[in-house]
């Protein structure tokens, strides 16, 4: 018998009676399909952790159980509402490394209808700063070195806070988090509804200070079910192979921060109940160490992570043969390493997806033959997030046609934290503007072409990053790669290229250009080429700063 397409396992997995059945609700004027079982809010979810046996979390040494986590979670909230009197729709912002503590912290948080700022932790003391004023933060939780940046703010009196893992004297305003929890306590009482304001997650704007995106329960428990959906989806397409080995576990090598880390990993960890293995930052060597250790299944990240397993010199040392999933998102994958992915690991399939801050980071998936059959591809969505591609006068476009990919949807988030001017640039009639440009196959997968701003317009031609990027990896010598524009008089722009070289290995940017001239069109390739000796710098996301690169190739 041969095994379920995948639009048949989807009418499966979403017909009446099931899991994710789909039914239309109304949200602000706008008519969505949604899951008919979604959650009505966050606190719901986190309630059925308290029934759950089990190791929840790995950092470090640690082991924390779900009864561990929850017991910390009520703890805090406990001491947010009676200590410090926060309130429903006040918003307590984190700001710390990736710490057990930051995830009790936003199940607290959230558990009492207050809303969780999730503030960077790379960003400097003037960022912090604006973010903490922004977001109109009553009170910070952090751990000591967000405290010391936000010292100018507590020194004033404007903001409280509570550090975490922070030993000694603090500033003013400040206590140590273990020291105002009191043994026993419990969650206090909160209605919390299902538009009620949940996140502020700060977006990294190409210019000036970023944006907090706010999403509400609904907006992002939407985006858990889907992802739920999806994975359902996916093991209904391989009924009949053998099971997996080894029990569901989630490696979390991206920041709490980022969309990605809190709700694509923890929020789906904490939701399937499964162990979430936690790195204090991103090391290859470390994290195949702890995927040995703890038999990772589940490996989400940028491109460049799977790129730093694949050429650390530990990877044939470590056994990797528990991974199921290699893959994540944050930025389109070369075909090279998708090929990859699938050829040097035991069990594990590649697997990329396409979401935003904007849209809780659920969005099209790709993954496994689907992944190999099209590997320039992010995949296909579930019924509950449309799509489409539309021209610069806002039309509809059709299949294979360019244009501006744009989502609708339950899990699109409400807008930016009071900035009524740029929501109503992104969000028209219920859609959400990406920014980026791609098309959409008469398959329904979707393909980003690139970032609107990032694309090079050389003499009239529009040139994708992304597609010179993915030839520029195919030559052997390349570990990173970033293709952007740079100014020229006559055309307007031209194609610049960094290239960060595997260890040991050369590159002359004449044999570069020759790789390239066989596989792209001669107006593509980069006409200035840059072999750096130090890895390309990353913001805390793990995507190239391509406005730093192409601020230090022009200055040149």
């Amino acid at each position: 018998m041969a095994a379920p397409t995948y639009e048949d396992a989807l009418a499966t997995v979403t017909a009446p009676g099931a899991r994710f059945e789909i039914e239309d609700v109304e949200v602000r004027g706008q008519t969505y399909k949604y899951f008919k079982n979604t959650a009505p809010n966050l606190r719901a979810i986190f309630d059925t952790a308290r029934t759950r046996d089990g190791i929840f979390l790995v950092y470090e040494d640690e082991r924390w159980t779900f009864a561990d986590t929850m017991a910390k979670a009520d703890q805090i909230a406990d001491a947010l509402v009676n200590q410090y009197d926060v309130a429903k729709g006040d918003r307590v912002a984190i700001g710390m490394r990736n710490y057990p503590e930051w995830v009790a912290s936003f199940v607290a948080i959230t558990s009492i209808g207050a809303v969780s700022v999730s503030l960077n932790a790379w960003w400097t003391e003037e960022e912090m700063a604006y973010g903490i004023e922004d977001s109109g933060a009553k009170i910070l939780i952090a751990d000591r070195e967000r405290i010391e940046r936000a010292s100018p703010a507590l020194k004033n009196g404007a903001l409280q806070a509570l550090a975490v893992r922070a030993e000694g004297e603090l500033p003013p305003n400040t206590r140590h988090l273990n020291d105002v929890l009191r043994p026993n306590a419990t969650l206090p009482d909160v209605r919390v509804e299902p538009d009620d304001d949940a996140t502020i997650l700060y977006t990294s704007g190409t210019t000036g200070f970023p944006k907090g995106a706010v999403s509400t329960h609904r907006n992002v428990l939407s985006a858990i079910m889907a992802f739920g959906c999806r994975a359902q989806v996916r093991a209904a397409m391989r009924a009949g192979q053998p099971p997996h080995p080894f029990p569901i576990v989630f490696i979390l090598i991206v920041p709490l921060f980022h969309v990605t880390g809190s709700v694509a990993v923890m929020l789906n960890a904490f939701i399937a109940g499964v162990k979430l293995v936690m790195m204090y930052k991103w090391n290859p060597e470390r994290a195949l160490e702890l995927i040995e250790r703890e038999r990772v299944t589940n490996f989400v990240g940028v491109p460049t992570m799977s790129w730093d397993l694949l050429e650390s010199p530990d990877f044939a040392k470590r056994d990797t043969s528990s991974l199921m999933n290699v893959g994540g998102g944050g930025a389109p994958a070369p075909p090279e390493l998708v090929r990859r992915v699938d050829k040097s690991f035991a069990k594990a399939r590649p697997n990329i997806g396409y979401g935003m801050t904007e849209t809780c980071a659920y969005g099209p998936q790709n993954d496994g033959d689907d992944y190999i059959r099209k590997p320039t591809s992010t995949g296909r969505t579930v019924p509950v997030l449309e799509m489409r591609v539309i021209d610069v006068n806002g039309r509809a476009l059709g299949p294979g046609e360019v244009g501006e990919i744009c989502f609708r949807g339950p899990n699109v988030f409400r807008g930016y934290w009071n900035k009524p001017e740029a929501t109503a640039e992104v969000l028209q009639d219920g859609w959400l503007r990406s920014g980026d440009i791609g098309r959409i196959d008469n398959e329904g997968f979707i393909y980003v072409e690139d970032r609107a701003k990032d694309m090079v317009l050389r003499g009239g031609e529009n040139i994708y990053c992304a597609e010179v990027e993915a030839a520029v990896y195919e030559h052997s010598a390349v570990h990173e790669a970033a293709v952007f524009g740079t100014p020229h008089d006559r055309l307007g722009e031209e194609v610049a290229a960094a290239i960060y070289l595997k260890p040991g290995e050369t590159l002359d940017p004449e044999v570069l250009r020759e790789h390239l001239a066989a596989r792209i069109a001669s107006f593509k390739i980069p006409s200035r080429i840059e072999i750096r000796t130090e890895p390309l710098p990353r913001n805390a996301a793990g995507k190239v700063l391509k406005r730093t690169l192409r601020d230090e190739t022009t200055s040149r």
